[in-house]
C-alpha cells in the first residue's frame, strides 16, 4: 500500500527582491535538513535564486510553491508561477548557457540541469509556470508498475500557519482510495476536522462510499465538521466511483469527454441527508481525476492551457491554482492520473 496524506506547500509572495532572501534563507535550510551534501545544497540555491530572478525580472512578480515531499520519493519540489508575457522561444531558452539578463545560473537551460528534474510551462500572454524537483534518494526510474500519477497543491489561507483543507490517496494492487476535505472555516479547528476525517477514513473496512460517509460523519461529530469528497477506482472495472457533502469540486476526464459532479448538501459530523447515493464515472483508460476546495474557484477556462496534459499534472495543479485561488480560504487541488 502506497499513501499521500495532506503534504502543503509553503508559499512565498514574490513581490520585490527582498522577498527573494527569504525564500532563498528558507529553502537552503530546508536543503540542510534532508542531509543533502553541500554540493548539491549549493545547485539548489542556484536554481531558487534563478527561478525567483526570473520571476522577479520577466515575470513582474509572482509566486514560488514549495515543499518537502515523500511521493512516489522524497523530494524538495519547487514550483514558480508568474503573470507574465511568457517566453516566446521556449527551445532557445531551455539551451545551457543562455541568459537574456546575465543572471547567476546563467538560464533555463542551468535550471534543467542542476534540477533531477524540470518542466517549463509558457503560454503568450498568460504567464509561466516552472517546475523543479530535487530528489533524495536516486532518481527513480520509469517503471511499467506506476498505475497513477498523484499530484496535489495545498496551501493555508494567508497568515495560517496549519491548513484546514487535507487529503488522503491510498493506492493497492485492487485500486485507489480518495478523500479531499475542507474543515469548517479555517485555522486549528478546521485542521482537526479533516485530520479525524482523514483517520475515520483511512482505517475504515467498509466498501460502499455512502457508507464510508456516514461513519467519518460519526467519527467526526466531536470536531467543527468539515465537507468531503471520497472516490475509488477499481483496476479490473475502470471506473471512479464517486460520493460527496459540500462543496468540494469534482471532474473527471477521459480520451472522450469532462463530466462533473454535484455533491449532497449537508457538513460531515453535523448533519447529512438520508439519502446518500453515489455517482458512476465512465469507464476508459487514461481516467484523470481532479478535486478542489472551495478556496479554488471553480470556473474554468481549460482552452486556456494548451497541451498542459502532456506535461506533469503538478503543471496542470499549478495553472488551476495560478488562475483561480481565492487567497481568502484555504486552498487544495489533487489530481488523479490513472495510467
Amino acid at each position: 500500500m502506497e499513501e499521500w496524506i495532506s503534504g502543503r506547500h509553503v508559499s512565498y509572495s514574490l513581490e520585490d527582491r527582498s522577498y527573494l532572501s527569504v525564500l532563498k534563507r528558507d529553502v537552503h535550510r530546508l536543503a540542510l535538513q534532508t542531509g543533502l551534501g553541500e554540493k548539491r545544497i549549493g545547485e539548489i540555491d542556484i536554481v531558487v535564486a534563478e527561478l525567483g530572478s526570473n520571476i522577479l525580472k520577466h515575470g513582474g512578480g509572482g509566486e514560488v510553491l514549495v515543499m518537502l515531499t515523500e511521493q512516489p520519493v522524497p523530494a524538495i519540489e519547487i514550483i514558480g508561477i508568474d503573470n507574465g508575457l511568457g517566453i516566446s522561444d521556449l527551445g532557445r531558452m531551455m539551451q545551457d548557457g543562455i541568459s537574456t539578463t546575465k543572471t547567476l545560473g546563467q538560464g533555463l537551460g542551468a535550471m534543467k540541469r542542476l534540477s533531477d528534474f524540470l518542466q517549463v510551462y509558457s503560454v503568450k500572454g498568460w504567464g509561466t509556470i516552472i517546475l523543479s524537483r530535487f530528489y533524495l534518494k536516486p532518481a527513480p526510474a520509469l517503471s511499467p508498475k506506476q498505475v497513477a500519477e498523484i499530484r496535489t497543491i495545498l496551501v493555508p489561507k494567508p497568515g495560517e500557519k496549519v491548513c484546514g483543507d487535507g487529503f488522503y490517496i491510498g493506492v493497492d494492487r485492487t485500486g485507489i482510495r480518495v478523500l479531499l476535505g475542507d474543515g469548517l472555516g479555517h485555522g486549528l479547528e478546521a485542521h482537526k476536522a479533516i485530520q479525524e476525517a482523514i483517520s475515520s477514513f483511512r482505517f475504515c473496512m467498509l466498501k460502499e462510499l455512502p457508507e464510508v460517509i456516514r461513519q467519518i460523519h460519526l467519527d467526526a461529530k466531536k470536531t467543527r465538521g468539515l465537507v468531503g469528497t471520497l472516490a475509488t477506482f477499481n483496476f479490473k472495472e475502470k471506473k471512479w466511483r464517486l460520493c460527496g457533502v459540500g462543496n468540494i469540486h469534482t471532474r473527471t476526464w477521459n480520451a472522450m469527454q469532462a463530466k462533473t459532479y454535484l455533491p449532497y448538501n449537508g457538513i460531515i459530523g453535523h448533519n447529512l441527508p438520508r439519502t446518500i447515493n453515489e455517482q458512476v464515472g465512465e469507464e476508459g483508460a487514461d481516467q484523470l481525476l481532479l478535486l478542489c476546495s472551495d478556496g479554488i474557484k471553480t470556473r474554468w477556462d481549460m482552452s486556456k492551457y494548451p497541451g498542459i496534459f502532456r506535461y506533469d499534472m503538478s503543471i496542470l495543479a499549478s495553472a488551476i491554482y495560478k488562475d483561480h485561488a481565492r487567497k481568502t480560504d484555504d486552498m487544495s487541488v489533487v489530481i488523479v492520473k490513472v495510467k
